[in-house]
């Protein structure tokens, strides 16, 4: 995989974990590629299991 590409798929990833940190909803993912999407979209995910975890 290219850098370039890998990049622009980690800055997704961690921009979708930022938002969720923040509470925002997935609906507001940005991306309508799915390469970048599913990125956004595991960082939500990762970050709303990671405020569960640190709201007990």
């Amino acid at each position: 995989m290219k850098r370039q590409k890998r990049d622009r798929l980690e800055r997704a990833h961690s921009q979708g974990y930022k938002a969720g940190l923040a509470g925002r909803s997935k609906e507001m993912c940005p991306y309508d590629n799915i390469d970048p999407r599913s990125q956004w979209l595991g960082g939500w995910r990762e970050a709303m299991e990671d405020r569960t975890m640190f709201k007990s």
